[in-house]
């Protein structure tokens, strides 16, 4: 089976670019670092979607091992939603009205 296709979420595309900007500032290697941590983990998403667990709001979450990130997802027959890249500090649900 072929990988899904996948789009992100307008704000949840600013929430990755701010958070590989804020990791960068402190060290360029973990902003990189970071960013393809999250690029691999899409990559997972878009192979097997109904692999991580529902979330809030009928949506799916993965979470990130070394990073306090987690890509929250709508996984629909056309394509896999990427509606955040949520800190895990955030309060749970901010996202829901990207729904």
């Amino acid at each position: 089976m072929s990988p899904k296709r996948f789009v992100f979420h307008s704000e949840a595309r600013t929430e990755l670019r701010e958070a590989i900007l804020w990791y960068r500032t402190r060290d360029r290697k973990i902003g990189t670092e970071f960013r393809l941590a999250v690029q691999d983990s899409v990559r997972e998403i878009a192979n097997a979607p109904h692999r991580w667990p529902i979330h809030l709001h009928k949506t799916r979450r993965y979470v990130l091992d070394r990073f306090p990130f987690s890509i929250i997802y709508l996984d629909t027959p056309e394509l896999v939603n990427i509606v955040a890249v949520a800190h895990s500090k955030r309060k749970p649900g901010y996202w829901k009205r990207r729904l």
